[in-house]
């Protein structure tokens, strides 16, 4: 299935006289997910996940865990929700709105790959307990697969994994800024942080 421009975009497309250039491109936009593309993502620790909410409000997060995380299924791919700042934006965001926007990035490489699609939230279920230490979990149903140009990502090395990433058999430190005085009487009851046997680290801080 081809891309789908609104008005908007051909406005621009025609003001810039890429129209045929866009047409092609989003001519091999597809709806499932090659074996090439399905390793891709499946080699990725990270992601960046746009959400809107009712009123079209959009919203943008990071999304991080062990390689693998994002599982990819035919049309569909899965990935964990894990502890996070308990506001809940993005599956908030999705059980009034589920239309998402995915951007996986290689930054070794600057190889892109962008997924739209439909997404649903699952809560007490088997795909949410298929993931270690996810409170949840989200599917999303692709609508559009499409690579994009390289050009302008910055070349990164990794450097290493994140240690509250949840792992099978190890339960992850808590943050500290979970211990700290301000947030008292504000955490979940269920929170690890009240468990003062648990180990604390580091987090960097917001700002």
């Amino acid at each position: 299935m081809a891309l789908q421009f609104h008005d908007g975009q051909r406005e621009l497309q025609d003001r810039f006289d890429s129209r045929r250039l866009a047409d092609r491109l989003g001519s091999v936009a597809g709806e499932t997910f090659s074996d090439e593309l399905a390793a891709f993502i499946g080699a990725r620790e990270m992601f960046f996940l746009a959400t809107a909410d009712a009123d079209g409000v959009p919203d943008c997060s990071y999304k991080g865990g062990e390689p693998g995380f994002v599982r990819v299924r035919d049309d569909t791919l899965t990935f964990p929700c894990y502890d996070g700042n308990g506001m809940f934006r993005s599956m908030g965001n999705i059980l009034v709105n589920p239309h998402v926007g995915m951007l996986f990035v290689d930054l070794e490489t600057g190889s892109r790959l962008r997924v739209n699609g439909t997404a649903t939230v699952h809560l007490d279920d088997d795909i949410t307990a298929s993931y270690p230490g996810a409170i949840g979990a989200v599917s999303v149903r692709a609508d559009a697969v499409f690579a994009n140009c390289r050009r302008y990502v910055h070349e990164y090395t990794r450097v290493s994994t994140s240690p509250f990433v949840p792992t099978d058999g190890a339960e992850p430190p808590v943050p500290d800024w979970k211990r700290d005085p301000w947030f008292d009487g504000t955490l979940p009851a269920h929170d690890p942080a009240h468990d003062p046997v648990r180990p604390s680290a580091p987090a960097i801080p917001i700002f």
